[in-house]
């Protein structure tokens, strides 16, 4: 019998972004990076605030598929910080890509938009955070990427 995969909604981190920084063209796409400048943590268990400082850093292929590598931390609300690296992919619909890339909404349904997140904290509480896998699924908004953080059982 194959083993079967599950996984359990923990929480959603809401990451503030501002504007987009370009570095150009590198040879195998379009490096971006994008500040983070805030935001919150929402769980069962878990809640904080995106502690303003970090970037995610982007390349956007030539076909629109788009590396993601995001660094940042959170703190939650009873003191603990949680380092963050995020790593992942958003593709879709190149119209629907570019309509993101000015900011204007899309149904985020129709983009594939997901991440694995790891996590580093020396506070006890939260270890559990190191000793498990996680994937997200996320979502990329004007002024926000809101990521549905599962962990996998």
């Amino acid at each position: 019998m194959t083993p079967e995969l599950q996984t359990r909604y923990v929480f959603t981190i809401t990451a503030r972004i501002a504007e987009v920084i370009s570095a150009g063209d590198i040879g195998t796409g379009i490096r971006r990076i994008i500040p983070i400048i805030g935001g919150e943590v929402k769980g069962e268990g878990i809640n904080g605030k995106v502690l303003p400082f970090g970037a995610d850093f982007q390349i956007i292929r030539p076909s629109e598929l788009i590396e993601l590598e995001a660094k940042y931390a959170f703190e939650t609300d009873d003191g603990a910080v949680v380092y963050v690296e995020n790593k992942g992919i958003r593709f879709g619909p190149v119209d629907l890509l570019e309509k993101l890339k000015r900011g204007e909404p899309v149904d985020p349904k129709l983009i594939y938009f997901r991440t694995v997140p790891k996590f580093e904290t020396g506070a006890e509480k939260y270890r559990w955070l190191m000793e498990h896998i996680f994937i997200g699924s996320a979502a990329r908004h004007a002024d926000r990427v809101v990521i549905d953080v599962h962990q996998v059982l």
